[in-house]
């Protein structure tokens, strides 16, 4: 071929594709990308032609998508480039489209055509050995002609580079993805509550949350929401009108609106006023407005009109069941809304087949989007305002706690045995090392034996606390191993005795080893607060109700590791049993100020020891507002052989 060669895009069988390459270094290509598939994803011959490939073109200094991918496409007038095998190019718009799966490549690509929407770009990655989806969102994040971005991600190569981008990214445009896989396949050995109750799917949506990428759960909803951002303004606020010509579509909008925790105001007396003047008597002028049956194109538009001035409204949903022609509808809503760049977003719902033919332009640039049922408009509305809500939030910073110091904190670790080949840390070791970083935990001290047990008990004072002492038994309640409110030496005699028998009876004797002891606390709500080690995303970090109770109620939360100041209070409103944190029916309200201050430094202590496998405080009790907060029980598991030095 004469001439310079910018991109190569080969499509021969597997076998020959390295020779390919050889001829493409030889004439100077620095893109490639590779259709043909038979790499990693084709066995161990596949895996090792794959690993060739990467090695080949790496060194050569070429820029690789694929292999097995579907292939690439720019609508940029200049480029105007057709790269992939689809039988279809959608026209220009501002989407732009990154898959894992070529196959679903071209229904992605079908849907865009199919909802009046175009593409800026459009990538199928493949098998990912060079470019994947963090490039393509770099690339993205300044490129003028995107201005919503969809993924379909199968794994994440990189999520904390992911993360990093796509906080940054969400800043400026939304980015609505897809994560296969969300079903656990194949167990996970539980090491403590938290590992019981965290998964690589939490992770996932603790993962978009911080970032502010918009998840959805299929692809219909990816372009149900996709539709709406790319046509209309953000919204301002939750609050929903509701107009339609049949009563039971608009309770069905307004049931889901609620649902979704937003509002569905009744209008102001003036909106409703102007209404009349020109609505039938027996029209419900309220919200959601049903100007029944009869209602014409023309008094859709003009109704539409009207409630858009309403200052208690922040967007619209005009809902028609086609009594008339759709046509007259459609076109009596973009006749009085021509012109219109007003900042409420207007959905529309036409309940009937063929949706996607009705195209209701407002501006150049601007399209009512139209969906078939009433709870598709408010769901893609519900997304868009969730992502509007995040823009308008502050960007979260890690706290540094300078005392919390790293050194000091191994320091103290040194003495413990339990570190030279990994394991659990003794439980006061555990809370000690809380007290390093400025996490209040309760005097504890230790015993062998039911005399030095009752000494000890009698120094801190009764009534007190005994727990088994232990570093293989992960649930001290399930063997009876705690008791409480213990009055005199006496009874701790007796319960250790008995704790001890019990072990033994259990075949567990060998696993006791002694007792800890701690004045008995009272007057705080339970709250456990654990880290586990995902293999993909890292330290994941949950709070929740505590007690026994956790696994029964699941009610907790997660956050990916470090954690921002803005972060505690998202977990916080997560939660169901937050009342009881608030003061619920006379009972007084919580120290959260101090439970937000305990998260943190909770982080910092994993950010600073990154040996640490797992930790779980149960209970954390949280007293009365103002007076603080204080860690009775702690687990710490090191990882194996990489005990601090």
């Amino acid at each position: 071929m004469p001439g310079d060669v910018d991109l190569a895009v080969i499509i021969v069988p597997a076998e020959q594709v390295l020779e390919v390459i050889d001829q493409c270094a030889r004439k100077g290509v620095i893109g490639v990308i590779v259709i043909s598939a038979g790499f990693g994803e084709a066995g161990t011959e596949g895996i090792e032609r794959q690993r060739l490939l990467r090695e080949k073109a790496l060194a050569y200094g070429m820029r690789v998508i694929g292999p097995n991918c579907l292939g690439i496409m720019n609508t940029d007038a200049e480029v105007n480039l057709n790269a992939a095998m689809a039988g279809l190019m959608p026209p220009r718009g501002s989407v732009s489209i990154s898959s894992h799966s070529g196959a679903l490549g071209i229904a992605l690509l079908d849907y865009v055509k199919s909802n009046n929407l175009g593409i800026a770009h459009f990538a199928s990655i493949g098998n990912r050995i060079d470019i994947s989806s963090n490039d393509l969102l770099e690339f993205w994040e300044d490129d003028d002609n995107t201005k919503v971005i969809l993924l379909y991600l199968e794994t994440f190569g990189n999520p904390r580079r992911f993360s990093r981008l796509a906080r940054r990214l969400t800043r400026k445009k939304p980015i609505i993805a897809v994560k296969a896989g969300r079903s656990e396949v194949g167990g996970r050995a539980a090491t403590s509550h938290t590992g019981a109750l965290a998964g690589s799917d939490i992770a996932v949506d603790a993962l978009f949350r911080q970032a502010g990428v918009i998840r959805v759960n299929t692809i219909e909803e990816m372009f149900n929401v996709a539709k709406n951002l790319a046509h209309q303004p953000l919204p301002k606020g939750p609050r929903l009108a509701i107009l339609t010509n049949a009563g039971g579509p608009g309770v069905l909008a307004a049931d889901a609106a609620i649902n979704y925790g937003l509002s569905v105001p009744p209008l102001s007396e003036e909106t409703r006023r102007r209404l009349a003047q020109f609505l039938p008597k027996e029209a419900s002028l309220v919200n959601p407005v049903d100007m029944i049956a009869s209602a014409t194109g023309e008094q859709f538009g003009k109704a539409l009109s009207i409630i858009l001035e309403d200052s208690a409204i922040d967007a619209a949903i005009v809902i028609n069941i086609p009594v008339r022609p759709y046509q007259e509808v459609a076109s009596g809503i973009q006749k009085e809304m021509a012109g219109y760049e007003g900042e409420k977003p207007v959905l529309a719902c036409f309940m009937m087949s063929g949706t996607n033919t009705i195209e209701i332009r407002t501006a150049p640039d601007r399209l009512v989007p139209v969906y078939m049922f009433p709870e598709d408009a408010v769901q893609a509305f519900f997304q868009s305002y969730t992502y509007s809500r995040y823009r308008t939030l502050k960007a979260g910073t890690v706290p540094i706690f300078p005392e919390a110091a790293e050194a000091k904190a191994r320091k103290y670790l040194e003495p413990s045995a339990v570190l030279k080949n990994g394991g659990w840390l003794p439980p006061e070791t555990a809370l000690g090392l809380l007290k390093e970083y400025g996490i209040p935990a309760v005097e504890t001290k230790t015993a062998g034996s039911a005399e030095e047990a009752a000494k000890v008990a009698l120094e801190i004072g009764f009534p007190v606390v005994m727990k088994l002492r232990s570093t293989t038994i992960t649930h001290k309640t399930d063997l009876h191993g705690v008791l409480l409110g213990l009055q005199s030496e006496d009874e701790v005699i007796q319960g250790y005795k008995e704790m001890k028998t019990r072990l033994e009876a259990a075949g567990q004797g060998k696993a006791m080893e002694g007792v800890i002891l701690q004045p008995l606390v009272k007057g705080g709500e339970e709250i456990i607060l654990g880290m586990s080690l995902d293999p993909v995303f890292g330290p994941l970090v949950m709070v929740g109700l505590g007690g026994i109770q956790v696994e029964l109620m699941k009610d907790v939360a997660f956050s990916i590791h470090p954690l921002t100041d803005i972060d505690p209070d998202y977990m916080f409103s997560q939660l169901k049993g937050l009342p009881l944190l608030n003061g619920w029916r006379g009972s007084p309200p919580r120290d959260l100020d101090a439970l937000r201050e305990v998260l943190l430094r909770f982080s910092a202590l994993i950010e600073d020891l990154p040996e640490i496998a797992a930790v779980e405080i149960n209970p954390l009790m949280v007293f009365d507002r103002g007076k603080g907060t204080m860690a009775a029980d702690a687990r710490i598991l090191f990882k194996s052989g990489t005990a601090p030095m």
